[in-house]
């Protein structure tokens, strides 16, 4: 219980994907990520990671920067310290970047809590207060470059017995309806959720919602793009189908506005963005006095992160069913326990201290040469 952090460690990590990720904003082919791991002066290791926008070499730096605001310190005191360090290095500085500011953050807090929970050996979500439930709803991404891929995807979904279907839009009028179609056709009444990240405008916008109202839409995530909270309340007042926000929510500040201006009918958002598990419990109360669900967002990361995500759907009250998961999209994934695979979109993972993550050693190396060899 007394343990100070005597060292972090920040490593680059590039994991290959089963098959090319497609989205408005184009393709992958790997997630990369930075390993963190926050090692207590007893020699127990805390686990987290982040990602690495726009840049895994510049992240880096700055992780390795930020990082000596907590060693020498109590990992218990993790909350005042994370705002320590922000007020010396961004806000002191004058890069005032909340959005990129909390992307770091987030790795330090997921493994420092990690590495609380090992040390005081509960999971994490006895930390923090205790679990409002034993599982938590994900819904079924489906992947595939062209209609006939995206539907087969949906038909395998079905014949699993999944609940909720999720897809991604903005790629082109007559693609994106004809997606839709023969989405819907496979999934029969099972509920269906659209993202189109930012790539319509107002009026596209609401001129696709009602070409999509036929099909019904659960909802329709982030159509506008994230810096006008306005331009998505427009289109929430003029449409039919529910509308979310997704990068319009980065910060508190920003979940905030957007209840206030009832711009959206559900938050999504996740702990890499509004950085980490502790920030999320915030965001999720400010929901709450709105009278929104929080569907939580994942990013282009592991199952750590899973994991993490895993720890606020059990702790938040206003949580959604159907929450996204996206390490199941790497051809091998850095965690070899617990299973992080949803049975039929419902996931319920084992009381471990902390996270409760055990690491792939195999991949984990793997991982770290793929990253050595993209940076050099």
């Amino acid at each position: 219980m007394n343990a100070t952090i005597s060292d972090i460690k920040v490593t680059p990590l590039a994991l290959p994907l089963k098959k090319p990720y497609v989205w408005s904003r184009g393709v992958l082919e790997h997630f990369t990520v930075n390993l963190i791991e926050v090692i207590a002066s007893d020699g127990t290791v805390g686990i987290g990671e982040c990602s690495v926008g726009p840049d895994q070499t510049g992240t880096l730096h700055i992780l390795n920067r930020l990082k000596q605001g907590f060693i020498g310190e109590s990992p218990h005191d993790w909350v005042p310290l994370k705002a320590r360090i922000f007020a010396d290095t961004y806000v002191a500085e004058g890069t005032w970047t909340m959005r990129a500011g909390n992307q770091m953050m987030a790795g330090f807090d997921f493994a420092i809590l990690d590495l609380i929970g090992k040390l005081d050996s509960r999971p994490i979500h006895r930390l923090l207060g205790g679990a409002h439930r034993d599982q938590v709803g994900y819904f079924f991404f489906l992947q595939g470059n062209t209609v006939d891929e995206v539907a087969r995807h949906a038909a395998e979904g079905v014949a699993s017995g999944e609940r909720i279907f999720y897809l991604k839009v903005g790629r082109g009028e007559a693609l994106d309806i004809d997606m839709v179609r023969a989405v819907r056709a496979e999934i029969g009444n099972a509920r269906l959720r659209l993202d189109a990240n930012e790539a319509w405008d107002p009026y596209e916008s609401i001129r696709m919602c009602r070409k999509l109202e036929p099909y019904d839409i659960d909802f329709i995530e982030q159509p506008t793009p994230s810096w006008s909270i306005d331009a998505l309340a427009h289109v929430r007042a003029s449409v039919g189908i529910p509308i979310v926000a997704d990068q319009s929510a980065y910060t508190l500040y920003d979940v905030y506005e957007i209840c206030q201006k009832r711009a959206a009918d559900m938050i999504c958002i996740g702990p890499v963005e509004v950085g980490g598990i502790h920030p999320m419990l915030k965001v999720a109360s400010i929901a709450e006095a709105a009278g929104l669900k929080i569907c939580i967002h994942s990013s282009f990361t592991t199952g750590i992160t899973s994991c993490a995500e895993h720890q606020i759907g059990r702790l938040i009250p206003n949580l959604d069913d159907g929450n996204q998961i996206m390490w199941q999209l790497l051809k091998d994934d850095i965690v070899s326990a617990p299973s992080l695979t949803p049975r039929q979109g419902w996931m319920q993972l084992p009381d471990a201290p902390g996270l409760g993550v055990t690491l792939n050693e195999t991949v984990l190396e793997a991982a770290k040469n793929k990253a050595k060899g993209a940076l050099q």
